[in-house]
């Protein structure tokens, strides 16, 4: 049920990809505010092989009645497009929401995104990967930046190289992994294109602060991928929090959760939060 001080305007395409058009669905205040407003941006999960972005609605229905502006994308998945096309979508979702600011009385300079499990990845991916040319794809608004100004990642994937390294219900030396369908091809046969696919890889000082939130009882997700995200943004100097989630599996809510959440976008996107590098003016 959408709270009826909430406007959600369905399908507005943002670019192209594979040859056909990308869609996002817009939530916004129906008292639009004079100033700009902070975006947060949902990315699903699924595996990259399901799930759609209806499932962002109800996650940033609380952020709009606080003042930013929403959007729930999608992205090809891994059955009709293999690595970089997801990521290349993602971007292109940001590029389009800098170039349509001023008509959405947006702030392209405060940008935020949050997904979870594969959108969990694909956000850290956003966050680590700013100015990384080879995954911006081609899909649209070449001219704006893709840079995000804050990152939420809940369980998401950092380093698929080592997930068979830890308890899992899922066998990642199989080429049937969702890992593996991503790329392409088995991860240890692949692992030039499994690197590139890995947050963990494009990690500099300059990144955007993270929240990263994990289910220490995770049996898809090894709960070590975030901590190995974690270690390696606080050794470049990221500012980053890690927020184990004690006694959670492959998922999990309630309000003091959302509150870390909140509490953390709040503070890097209300009232003011730092620029995006190479952001258009």
């Amino acid at each position: 049920m959408i709270p009826s001080d909430i406007e959600v305007v369905r399908d507005v395409e943002y670019g192209m990809g594979g040859g056909r058009p990308l869609k996002m669905h817009l939530l916004r205040p129906k008292t639009m505010p004079k100033e700009a407003m902070p975006v947060l941006v949902w990315v699903h999960g699924g595996a990259w092989l399901s799930g759609n972005k209806e499932s962002g609605i109800g996650n940033l229905v609380r952020f709009v009645q606080r003042g930013y502006f929403g959007a729930t994308i999608e992205y090809r998945l891994s059955q009709e497009a293999k690595f970089p096309a997801q990521i290349e979508d993602c971007k292109c979702a940001i590029r389009f929401l800098r170039a349509k600011a001023r008509g959405l009385n947006i702030d392209p300079n405060r940008i935020g995104v949050w997904g979870s499990s594969a959108g969990g990845h694909l956000v850290a991916l956003l966050g680590t990967s700013g100015g990384v040319k080879e995954l911006e794809g081609t899909g649209g608004w070449p001219e704006f930046s893709s840079h995000v100004n804050a990152v939420c990642d809940w369980f998401g994937p950092s380093d698929f190289l080592k997930m068979k390294d830890f308890p899992s219900r899922l066998d990642r030396t199989l080429p049937t992994c969702p890992e593996a369908q991503l790329i392409g091809g088995a991860l240890d046969a692949n692992a030039d294109k499994a690197a590139k696919a890995n947050p963990i890889t494009y990690i500099t000082p300059d990144d955007p602060p993270f929240l990263i939130m994990h289910g220490d009882r995770d049996e898809v997700v090894p709960f070590n991928q975030s901590e190995l995200l974690y270690a390696a943004l606080k050794k470049a100097g990221v500012d980053v929090t890690f927020h184990p989630v004690k006694g959670a599996g492959h998922g999990f809510g309630g309000p003091d959760i959302m509150n870390l959440v909140t509490e953390f976008f709040d503070k890097h996107l209300r009232p003011a939060g730092p620029k995006a590098q190479g952001d258009k003016q």
